[in-house]
């Protein structure tokens, strides 16, 4: 019963701890609405580029706060959100960007998965192509005899079943 309730505190710290350096939208101010909007959707539009899979505006991490951070101190200094893109990409590269344009520095991003797959496939494709192509034999008469004296031999140590 104790290393029950050690199990339930230990997830209720881990579940407070994880919440205690966690940020809110809130503590941003804005001028008005619309720039509160703005933000929103410019730190949609980029990636965390500790976590790869999430975007600015859900990571925790600490370079994503920091990211967060110069989008709003940009913004409020009254740069355009394209002016602020331009400015994160040519700091960061293509990859900063949720959606990054298809250009040849990109083709990587955008093909590299159905390349992948298709190799995937085209190996699958072939293996199976040569087990095909070679019929199973079926056992010899030497390997017959020797797998029936195995069996028979086995069959005498275990002795007879009840």
């Amino acid at each position: 019963m104790p290393s029950v309730i050690r199990i339930l505190l230990l997830s209720v710290l881990l579940l407070t701890g994880s919440l205690v350096g966690s940020y809110t939208l809130e503590e941003f101010t804005f001028d008005s609405p619309e720039q509160q909007a703005q933000f929103r959707e410019l730190i949609g539009k980029l990636r965390c580029l500790v976590c790869q899979n999430e975007s600015l505006a859900g990571s925790q991490a600490e370079l994503a706060q920091d990211l967060r951070n110069e989008v709003y101190s940009m913004l409020r200094a009254g740069q355009s959100q394209d002016e602020v893109l331009d400015f994160l990409v040519s700091r960061y590269g293509d990859f900063v960007l949720y959606d990054p344009p298809l250009k040849p520095s990109t083709y990587i991003l955008w093909f590299g998965p159905f390349i992948l797959i298709g190799i995937g496939l085209l190996v699958y494709l072939l293996t199976l192509a040569r087990n095909k192509a070679t019929p199973e034999q079926g056992l010899s008469t030497e390997e017959r005899e020797r797998l029936a004296a195995m069996l028979a031999e086995r069959g005498n140590k275990t002795g007879p079943h009840t």
